[in-house]
């Protein structure tokens, strides 16, 4: 398969070109297999961390993220879907409340994408595809290959972009981070404004399953 590998998008503070970028790269390398890297949304209203306060209400961001997801849909019916660590932001919140799981609707439910398949990861072509969280620091899709000996592509980490590969004695495996598609002056990234490093834009590529690129998107 000819994979695109969408990064984080966190919808509505997704870059206002990042989706135009995603379909160029798609259309470039003749993808036939689409896989959103994960934090698909933002869901900044409900943060445990502290949020700005001229952000928008949850009612508010829900609607505006959906009318979103609408449009990413409209580009890949068919996709794949890492759940991320915002996207399970409501899951968390209600079970700190003590509400059971069998309460809160699936997410291609809650988002209405009937032809996106959410799960924690996916296999294609024997690469694994999942959203990375609990990784941190430099290279962290490397290092998440090199714990199973699997190519392994994951985003999670917006400052981390590019492919890296590592040898054993029979095979030979790479780590791909995606970057993002983070819009660094969006209120909800207001909280690295003050950081060194920043967010790199871009997605991946994986043809076959062997050759893994990463595409960056010029600013």
């Amino acid at each position: 398969m000819r994979v695109l590998a969408i990064g984080d998008i966190h919808i509505p503070a997704e870059h206002p070109g990042y989706m135009d970028f995603c379909w160029n790269v798609y259309e470039y390398w003749q993808c036939d297999t689409v896989v959103f890297i994960g934090d698909v949304v933002d869901w900044h209203a409900i943060s445990f961390h502290a949020r700005e306060l001229d952000s928008p209400n949850p009612v508010d961001e829900y609607r505006v993220a959906r009318e979103k997801i609408a449009e990413w849909q409209d580009w890949f019916p068919k996709a794949k879907v890492c759940i991320g660590n915002h996207d399970e932001r409501v899951e968390r919140l209600a079970a700190s409340a003590g509400v059971p799981p069998q309460f809160i609707r699936s997410f291609s439910d809650t988002w209405q994408t009937p032809g996106w398949e959410w799960g924690r990861d996916h296999y294609i072509d024997g690469v694994r595809y999942f959203h990375g969280t609990g990784m941190s620091g430099q290279s962290p899709a490397l290092r998440a290959a090199m714990a199973s000996m699997t190519s392994t592509v994951c985003g999670h980490v917006h400052s981390q972009a590019g492919v890296r590969w590592t040898a054993g004695p029979d095979r030979m495996v790479f780590g791909l981070d995606t970057g993002c598609g983070l819009d660094p002056n969006h209120l909800a990234a207001r909280y690295g404004r003050n950081l060194i490093r920043r967010p790199v834009l871009g997605c991946g590529v994986v043809l076959d399953g062997t050759h893994a690129y990463h595409e960056r998107m010029v600013l």
